[in-house]
This record gives structure tokens, C-alpha cells and sequence, in this order.
């Protein structure tokens, strides 16, 4: 067992890199993070659902325009009365704002509060520090390696969460001969 003053369990001395080792170090990191998001909720009188909330309005991608309630409920996979309970519990809590499109009022925009954004870069403040900390140990060709493999996970994740018929084909495995390709082999219980 791990947390706060308890020793982390060891990783496999024989294969550092492998996927038993990279899922265990996942899953440390998560959940360190649901550890802090849990702590802020708490903070902010929220539910563990209503911070995913706010990540989501905070990270919404650009091209794709505001975060809408419809666009939060897929995110969130949440039922539809589940997902305006959570917006009406953020709104209260003065985290988010409803703005009506302009040019269609049906159209309703959630947007991450200028107050609420300053609280939260105060509460995670420490989170920052710790990053930049960690960030600082490493050369820039190595975090653009880390960088890379962060994208690729986040990426991997979205599909495995939109099911397995939107996977695109796997990558065709090389001739272990040839020199164009490397090998791709499986780990022992993947």
C-alpha cells in the first residue's frame, strides 16, 4: 500500500521500461491527482465530478468552440439531469458562468469564472512548483520525449473510451530483418 509517508512498492528491476512499470507509475501519478482534485472539491464544497467538470471547461479544445452542457455530458459521460445538476452546483459556487450564444440563444456556453481561475491557480499553485521542479531534472530532448508520450496516452485513452470500433488499424509489424522498421513485440501478459 501507498500514500502520503508510506513507502512506493518497487518497480520490476528487470525491465524498468516495460509496460508493467509504466502501468504502475500511471497509476501512482493518477492517483496522486485525483488525490489533490479530491482535496480542492472538498475545499470548494464540490463533488470529485464537479472539478472533472471544470478541467474539462478549462482544457476545452478551441477549434471545437466554448464548452457546451450537451459537449460536457459526452466528455463526462454523464446522464443529461446529472451533468445541469453539475453545472447549476458550479454556477452557484461562482466556478463557471452561462453565456448565451450570440448568434443563437438556444445555445448556451459554459465558461471558466475569472475569479474561480485565480482560486484555482492559488490552490494548485504548489502542483505548478512541483512540476517545474521535476520538469527541471530532465533535458529538453528528453521532455520532448515525455511530451510526446504524454499526447500518445492521452490520445490511446480517448480511444479506448470511444470503444474499440473507432481504433484505427495497428501499424503492420516489420520483418524482425528488416532495417526500415523495428520489431514490435508484445509484453508477457499484455
Amino acid at each position: 500500500m501507498s500514500g502520503p509517508g508510506m513507502p512506493s512498492p518497487r518497480l520490476p528491476a528487470d525491465d524498468p521500461t516495460g509496460l508493467q512499470s509504466f502501468a504502475v507509475l500511471l497509476r501512482r501519478m493518477n492517483g496522486e491527482f485525483n488525490r489533490i482534485a479530491q482535496e480542492f472539491a472538498q475545499s470548494q464544497g464540490l463533488h470529485l465530478t464537479d472539478v472533472q467538470a471544470l478541467i474539462a471547461v478549462l482544457d476545452a479544445d478551441p477549434d471545437d468552440g466554448p464548452m457546451t452542457p450537451g459537449r460536457l455530458r459526452q466528455q463526462l459521460n454523464l446522464t443529461s439531469g446529472a451533468v445541469t445538476a453539475c453545472i447549476d452546483r458550479l454556477e452557484r459556487a461562482g466556478h463557471i458562468q452561462r453565456v448565451r450564444a450570440v448568434d443563437d440563444r438556444r445555445v448556451v456556453h459554459l465558461h471558466y469564472a475569472e475569479a474561480a481561475k485565480s482560486l484555482a491557480r492559488d490552490y494548485f499553485r504548489p502542483l505548478a512548483h512541483s512540476t517545474e521542479t521535476a520538469r527541471g531534472r530532465f533535458t529538453a530532448a528528453e521532455l520532448t520525449v515525455v511530451v510526446r508520450f504524454l499526447a500518445e496516452m492521452n490520445r490511446e485513452l480517448v480511444l479506448v473510451r470511444q470503444g474499440p470500433e473507432t481504433r484505427p488499424a495497428p501499424p503492420p509489424v516489420a520483418d524482425p530483418g528488416s532495417a526500415s522498421m523495428p520489431a514490435v513485440t508484445r509484453e508477457k501478459g499484455a
